[in-house]
Parts: C-alpha cells; structure tokens; sequence
C-alpha cells in the first residue's frame, strides 16, 4: 500500500511539467501511441487555431513566446511532442502517423496556465501575443527574432534557397501567406495546398513595402467607401498603387483664356470700267469698253502675347514621411 500511494505521488510528480505555464494538457511533453499501443515514431502534430479548420496557431519553444516551433511539429522515434508553450486561450490540434494517417483530432483543448512563466504573477491574455500575420513597425533596420521582413522578398525551408529566411519557424507564415493573398508569387508556381507546397520546399513572396505607406482596404468587412477604387482595385488585400511624381498633361490643365492682344491691317482697292455706245442706226447701237475689275482685300495680323504654362517638370506627391521597417510575425 505504502508502495502503491508513493508510486501515485512520483507519478503526479511527472505529470507536472504537462501542465506548466502555457502548455496543452495531455500533449506537450507526452508519448503519443497509435491504436495498437505502438510510439507514433516520427508522427506529426498539427497546432490550430481554435474553429477553424487548418489555419495554423504558433507554439513557442520558450515561455517568452518568440522562439516558434514549426508547424506541424514531429514526433521523436520513441512518439514524444517536445515541450509547448502557447499564448493562453484555446488551441486545436490533430495528430498524424509519419505517412499522414490521422489519428486523433481535438478543437478547443485549454492552454493552461500564466504564458510567460515564472512562479505565480497574472495570466498573458492571448489578445496581446503577436500571432502569425501581424505587422509591426520597428525604428531600426535589423533582422529581429521571430519576425521578417516585409521587403518583397521570400521565405521558406531551410533547403529552400528563400532569400529572406530560410527556417523550419517560417512554415507558420508561409501557410498563412499562401491563403491570405493568392497574388504572392511561389516558386515553380502553387500547387495544391499551402502544405504541399511547403513540402516541396517551395518558396512564397513577402508583401513589398519598401517606401510605401499602408492604407485600410476599402471595405473591410463593409460596402465600399469608394475612396480608393478610382485609382486601384480597392478591396483586393496586397492591391498597390501610385507613384512618387507625376507630370501634367493637357487634360489634367483647367480651361484658360491666353493673355494678348491681335493686331491687324489690310487694304483693298477697285476698278471702275467704262462703255462708249454709238447709235448705228434704227434699232441698232454699237460701241466700246474697258471691262470691270476688282482688287481682293489683303489682311495682315500679328500676335503679341506672354507664353503661358511652364516647363512640363515633374512634381512631388510625396506626403510628409519619416521611414521605419515593416515586420511581419513568423
């Protein structure tokens, strides 16, 4: 009996670190087996966000939540998830064998405990945990953890030549992108899924926010406002436009009178011909003449005015700027 009850305690004991700050009950730090009580060697783990049907949720590595795990995670040969830590709230998650079998599927498990660790102190509310997508505007110019760069560049596996980051923690991200805007170029072009296309060690463009500023989409969940369709396709995330100057034409120039004044002469002259009539006798008349003639009139005009308009020079639409990076959330 004695025996029995410190086996219970030593048990407990392990337990433990299960439940940390921030982890998944049942999951993180445990053996996972198949139907047949085999270790899921090499299995996979999918982390979710909560109601959705594949939209992946970043775990972290560390209590701080920046070092992101990849997503999905693999399992070791003997079928253990490594140690978790999630933003607290709810997650889902669904676990494979190493060929893709599913074998379990949970939405809404509970992440326990305060998130950025330490004995005792408040829970983090997961509002305000950065998650994969966010932006941030950072006054510097370094490559910071956990984040890249929004410079048009690209992301993807560490075999995958991306020239931004090539890591496993970019996995996140480049699902995320590869669902949320259709327009980001992937290498050799999409294939059927974010995943497959992850698999294939594919690439996938970051947004390009060099020297532009951000505007809200035109209709964000409401009808158009029409504030920007005239100039671009105003409700397609990713749309950009304008340009730094723009040169007048002749259309964009309002209606004006030219400034002076016309000058004009001109002179016209005539000839008056002349008949001597004889009478030759009853009934008949003859005689002799000079036919009419008459000179046209010639007109002379000179303009004397100041040129009007300028020199056709570029001008600035530049607002008032000061620059920074754009970061995005792995």
């Amino acid at each position: 009996m004695k025996r029995h009850f410190l086996a219970s305690i030593l048990a407990l004991a392990l337990m433990g670190p299960s439940f940390a700050a921030g982890t998944i009950p049942g999951i993180s730090m445990t053996q996972q087996l198949d139907e047949l009580a085999r270790p899921l060697a090499g299995g996979k783990l999918f982390l979710i966000q909560a109601g959705t049907t594949s939209t992946p949720q970043n775990c972290y590595q560390d209590t701080s939540l920046t070092l992101a795990w990849p997503n999905p995670l693999t399992l070791d040969a003997a079928g253990r998830v490594p140690q978790v830590f999630c933003a607290d709230g709810i997650i889902k998650i669904r676990l494979t064998d190493k060929n893709g079998n599913q074998k379990l599927i949970q939405d809404n498990l509970l992440v326990v405990g305060p998130s950025g660790g330490g004995g005792g102190g408040g829970t983090v509310d997961p509002t305000t945990i950065a998650s994969t997508g966010d932006m941030k505007v950072a006054y510097g110019t370094s490559v910071l953890t956990g984040w890249v760069r929004a410079n048009g560049r690209t992301i993807g596996s560490a075999t995958s030549g991306a020239t931004e980051r090539a890591n496993a923690d970019t996995q996140s991200l480049f699902q995320y992108l590869w669902g949320a805007d259709a327009n980001l170029a992937v290498s050799a072009g999409r294939g059927a899924s974010a995943a497959a296309d992850w698999a294939a060690n594919k690439t996938i463009a970051l947004p390009d926010l060099r020297g532009r500023v951000i505007a809200g989409l035109d209709d964000m969940g409401n009808s158009s406002a029409s504030r920007l369709n005239a100039v671009m396709a105003s409700t397609l995330l990713g749309a950009a436009a304008g340009v730094q100057t723009f040169t007048l034409t002749t259309p964009n120039l309002p209606p004006y009178t030219p400034s002076g004044s016309v000058a004009v002469t001109g002179n016209y002259g005539s000839q008056i011909g002349f008949l001597n009539i004889a009478t030759l006798g009853p009934s008949q008349y003859g005689g002799t003449g000079t036919g009419a003639s008459l000179t046209q009139p010639i007109i002379n005009g000179t303009f004397t005015g100041t040129a009007q308009g300028g020199s056709s020079t570029p001008f600035s639409l530049v607002q008032p700027t000061l620059l920074a990076t754009y970061y995005l959330k792995l």
